[in-house]
């Protein structure tokens, strides 16, 4: 099982052991992705980009469904990529698919 985070500028890649903690406080949106999906790769630089732009307001994260299949079965991710925004550990939005940059912004700052 992995434990380490890996970083990848502002994303931080989660185990599902980490995944309670990095998501109790504050506001955090979490990419449930795959190695094997085309659309999430896609995503990735986007994801990136935001958490530059969002710092201090969200934080940003990504889990690999593949490898933690339990909490993707919790929050019912069927699709990916899927996009959960969790505030103060608890789900508040989800967004399904690839988008453009410019639409990915204006969906999280409705929540700030």
């Amino acid at each position: 099982m992995k434990t380490a985070k890996v970083k990848t500028k502002g994303v931080t890649e989660l185990s599902g052991n980490e995944f309670p903690d990095f998501t109790k406080k504050g506001t955090v949106l979490v990419d449930f992705f795959a190695d094997w999906c085309m659309p999430c790769l896609m995503m990735a630089p986007v994801m990136e980009e935001l958490s530059e732009k969002f710092t201090g307001k969200i934080k940003f994260a990504k889990i690999n469904v593949d490898e933690n299949q339990q909490i993707s079965h919790k929050f019912k991710v069927m699709s990916i990529p899927n996009f959960i925004l969790f505030k103060d550990g608890k789900p508040i939005d989800q967004f399904i698919g690839s988008m453009p940059m410019e639409d990915f912004e204006e969906k999280l700052k409705r929540h700030l």
